[in-house]
C-alpha cells in the first residue's frame, strides 16, 4: 500500500482533536468525490442531444446518481461503523473509475443510466469523512470543523457545474467523465497515502448493524424531524438545476453548458456560508435557521418565477437558495451527530439517505412539471416542497 506506514502513524482519538492536514485532506477529497453527481447537470441539454432521448429521459441521468446516492448511503456508509473506512473508501474509488469511464464511452441512453447509477451509489466517501471529522474533533471545534468538510463538499458541487460546463462546450461531455475518471485515481492514491486505519466502532453482524438504524430512528424522534425537513428542502434546491439546463437553452437565453455551468458560481455564497453556520447552530438554534432557510429558499423561487426572463434574476434567485439551503442542512446535520455520538456513522446515513430521497423526488418530480408545464411547473415544484419543509419545522418543537 502506497505511503501506507506514514499514514499509520497518526493515531485519531475520539474528541481528542483531528490534525489540520487532515481534516484539510478531508474537505478536499470531499469536493472532489461528490462532485461526480453534479458534473451532468450543466451537460443534460448536451448529453440529451447528442444521445437522441427526450428532455424527460436526459432528466432521468440525474436523477439515477442522486438515487444511487441515497442507495450508497443506506447500505454503504453504516460499513463504516463495521469495517475499517479507509478500506471501504479506497474500493468506492476504484469503482468510480470503471463507472465514469463507462459513461464516458457510452454507446447509448441505457448505459449511461446505469453507469450514472453505480457513479452515485460510489461517491458517498463525503458522507464517510463527515463523521470523522464530528467523532475526533475536540467538543468546542465540532461545529467548525463539521463546517469546513462541508464547505469542501459544497466548493465540489460548486466547482464541478463550472468547470463540466466549460469542458463540455469546449470538448464535449465525454471528455468532462474521463478527467472526472482520473480525478478519483488521484483521490485513490492520495487517500492511501494520507488517511490513518480507524477502527470500527460496532461489534456484530451487518444484519444486526442494519437493524440498528432503523432502532435509532424509532428511537430518536428529533432523528426524523431533522433529516425529513432537510430532505424536502433538498428536493426544492435540486428542482432548480435538474432543469435549468433546459430552461437557459431556451428563449430569451439561449445558452449553452458553459453558461449554466458558470451560473454555479453564484453558489459561492453558500458554500461559504456553510462553515460561519456551524458555529452558530448552538448559538442560533436550529429551529431559527430552518426557518430562515425556507423564508430564502421561497424567496429564490419567488424571483426565478417573476424575473424568470432576465440573467439579474436567475442569479439572485441562486444565490438565495444556496444560502437556504445550507441554512437547513448545516444546521439539521450538526445538531444529527449530538443526538447519537457513538453512532456518527449511522446517524448520517439517517440524515443523508432521507435527504437524498429528497432531492430524487425533487429531481423526478421537476422533470415531470417541465414536461407538463415548463418553467411555471418547475417553480411550482420548487415551492410546494420548500412549504412542506417549512411545515415539518412548525409543526415540531425540534
Amino acid at each position: 500500500m502506497i505511503g501506507g506506514a506514514d499514514a499509520m502513524r497518526v493515531e485519531l482519538i475520539e474528541n481528542a482533536g483531528l490534525p489540520a492536514r487532515i481534516l484539510w485532506m478531508l474537505a478536499a477529497v470531499a469536493g472532489l468525490s461528490v462532485a461526480n453527481l453534479y458534473y451532468n447537470q450543466p451537460l443534460l441539454d448536451m448529453m440529451r442531444a447528442d444521445l437522441g432521448v427526450s428532455e424527460f429521459q436526459a432528466n432521468l441521468i440525474a436523477m439515477c446518481s442522486q438515487v444511487g446516492y441515497a442507495a450508497g448511503l443506506l447500505f454503504i456508509i453504516p460499513l463504516g461503523d463495521l469495517f475499517h473506512r479507509k478500506r471501504i473508501i479506497e474500493i468506492n474509488f476504484l469503482l468510480l473509475v470503471l463507472s465514469l469511464t463507462g459513461i464516458a464511452v457510452a454507446p447509448d441512453i441505457r448505459v449511461v443510466l446505469a453507469a450514472s447509477l453505480v457513479t452515485g451509489v460510489c461517491s458517498v466517501t463525503p458522507q464517510i469523512f463527515i463523521p470523522i471529522a464530528a467523532q475526533f474533533s475536540t467538543p468546542e471545534t465540532k461545529g467548525r470543523n463539521v463546517g469546513l468538510v462541508l464547505s469542501g463538499l459544497l466548493t465540489g458541487i460548486l466547482l464541478s457545474r463550472v468547470v463540466s460546463g466549460v469542458v463540455g462546450d469546449w470538448w464535449g461531455w465525454r471528455t468532462m467523465y474521463v478527467i472526472a475518471a482520473l480525478l478519483m485515481g488521484v483521490s485513490f492514491i492520495i487517500v492511501m497515502r494520507g488517511l490513518p486505519d480507524i477502527a470500527p466502532t460496532f461489534q456484530g453482524s451487518y444484519a444486526g448493524l442494519m437493524k440498528s438504524i432503523f432502532s435509532l430512528v424509532r428511537q430518536f424522534p428529533p432523528l426524523r424531524v431533522y433529516a425529513g425537513r432537510a430532505g424536502l428542502a433538498f428536493g426544492s434546491f435540486l428542482a432548480l438545476w435538474a432543469c435549468l439546463a433546459f430552461r437557459m437553452a431556451q428563449e430569451p437565453f439561449c445558452d449553452g453548458s458553459d453558461v449554466v455551468g458558470l451560473l454555479g458560481l453564484c453558489g459561492v455564497a453558500g458554500a461559504l456560508s456553510a462553515s460561519f453556520i456551524g458555529r452558530y447552530v448552538k448559538a442560533v438554534g436550529v429551529k431559527r435557521f430552518n426557518y430562515l432557510g425556507c423564508a430564502l429558499m421561497l424567496a429564490s423561487w419567488l424571483c426565478l418565477s417573476f424575473l424568470r426572463d432576465t440573467y439579474a434574476g436567475m442569479v439572485l434567485g441562486i444565490i438565495l437558495i444556496d444560502i437556504g439551503m445550507q441554512c437547513i442542512q448545516v444546521s439539521n446535520q450538526t445538531s444529527m451527530f449530538e443526538v447519537a455520538p457513538k453512532a456518527a456513522n449511522r446517524v448520517n446515513t439517517i440524515f443523508m439517505t432521507t435527504y437524498f430521497m429528497g432531492g430524487s423526488l425533487g429531481t423526478f418530480l421537476a422533470g415531470s412539471a417541465w414536461a407538463f408545464g415548463q418553467w411555471s411547473g418547475v417553480v411550482c415544484v420548487g415551492i410546494l416542497l420548500a412549504l412542506a419543509s417549512l411545515g415539518v419545522t412548525m409543526a415540531t418543537r425540534y
